[in-house]
């Protein structure tokens, strides 16, 4: 009894419809995990950057030696290091171009911080959707198979002299698996969507008080 309520009996068992939602879902479910992975690396990666980062900014280095070190590493791409060398690069191209107008300058410099931090924004939520997607129609699909083979089985047994429950549970049991499976690729898509847009929420706050912090130190440098 235990071999042929397995899952690879059921579906193997499955009409053509099941067995093709059962395949829609399965794919569903390996590409939410490994955007699950992705986004994990990724913004793992982003938190230890930022605190290397913090750390040598408030060091109390001097902030032209910075920007040129960070020039000439990978990790000034992404970031805090991205915003930390649009606005920096800014503010110094405009301090030549109006030097007596400081407030122009902290402006110009800001608006660069902004462009970078919505680049950023967009690099740690990227794919994010997918897994909302797939969160909230998974179940929806998976229920799909699941109305469309009990229709199938009623169907088969309207053709019987004699409906026994031998008979009725294998076609409901292959009938509930498309729903189960929907369940198998939406409740991990769903917490990870949860958990990553947290994380991301946090870098962005962390962000826009590194942005905060670094105009009001533009701003002192400004009037020296």
């Amino acid at each position: 009894m235990g071999s042929e309520l397995s899952l690879f009996n059921l579906f193997v068992n499955a009409g053509l419809t099941v067995k093709l939602i059962l395949l829609i879902l399965l794919m569903a479910s390996v590409l939410s995990w490994m955007i699950i992975f992705d986004r994990s690396r990724v913004l793992k990666r982003a938190r230890q950057a930022a605190e290397i980062f913090e750390h040598r900014f408030w060091s109390g280095g001097d902030l032209s030696a910075l920007y040129r070190d960070l020039g000439q590493s990978e990790v000034s791409s992404s970031g805090l290091a991205s915003i930390f060398r649009a606005g920096f690069k800014e503010y110094v191209r405009l301090r030549k171009i109006e030097p007596d107008d400081t407030m122009a300058v902290i402006a110009g410099a800001e608006r660069s911080m902004r462009v970078a931090l919505s680049r950023e924004m967009d690099r740690l939520d990227a794919n994010l959707s997918v897994l909302a997607t797939i969160g909230s129609i998974g179940p929806y699909i998976g229920l799909f198979g699941t109305v469309w083979g009990t229709m199938n089985a009623f169907y088969a047994l309207g053709n019987l002299q004699q409906a026994t429950l031998a008979v009725v549970a294998p076609g409901i049991s292959e009938a509930l698996i498309s729903t189960a499976v929907g369940l198998f690729a939406a409740i991990p898509a769903v917490v990870g969507f949860n958990r990553y847009v947290d994380q991301v929420e946090r870098m962005h706050n962390r962000y826009e008080e590194f942005m905060e912090e670094f105009s009001t130190l533009l701003q002192r440098q400004g009037h020296q």
